[in-house]
């Protein structure tokens, strides 16, 4: 059951997202972050960093390997053949933890808002490199592992990203 007392802590140089509990670190998963670093600006590329917070969780009951777009499922299961008939998509996966920022003018608001830029911690295709940087922004997580931990959060627990 999810627990309001859980911490989500991601370390965007190890590239390692660690859930915490009251009695300390409960989950450790590797995860893939922004190729283009780290930087809170709109249409960067970069993953954000600071206080944030969950503001939406999409996908509860999806099969793993359920596509999305939009947010919304599009009714498709990733395997290699839809891969290679859509060789440049960018694969949202499983599940999607949508992130709101929580700092105003540093991750929230204007141009730099985490929320408007759509940066969710998501599934991704289990034979794509996970433990380096190589998202559009988001963090991207083994599929296994982003189902773990979308049931063990909910909605408003706090998600702070550090490098």
């Amino acid at each position: 059951m999810p627990q309001s007392d859980h911490k989500i802590e991601i370390d965007l140089a190890r590239q390692v997202l660690q859930l915490h509990g009251a009695a300390g670190v409960i989950r450790e998963y590797p995860v893939s972050t922004g190729k283009n670093g780290t930087g809170e600006q709109l249409d960067s590329g970069c993953t954000p960093r600071g206080r944030h917070s969950i503001a939406e969780m999409i996908g509860a009951g999806c099969a793993p390997n359920t596509v999305f777009a939009g947010r919304v499922p599009t009714g498709e299961i990733y395997d290699s053949e839809l891969r290679r008939e859509h060789p440049g998509r960018d694969w949202i996966l499983t599940r999607i933890i949508w992130l709101q920022g929580e700092e105003p003018g540093f991750n929230q608001g204007g141009e730099v808002d985490t929320y408007n830029r759509y940066i969710y911690i998501h599934g991704a295709p289990d034979d794509m490199q996970i433990g380096v940087p190589g998202s559009a922004g988001c963090i991207r997580m083994r599929n296994r592992d982003v189902i773990e931990l979308f049931d063990l959060v909910e909605e408003g627990c706090e998600v702070t990203l550090f490098a």
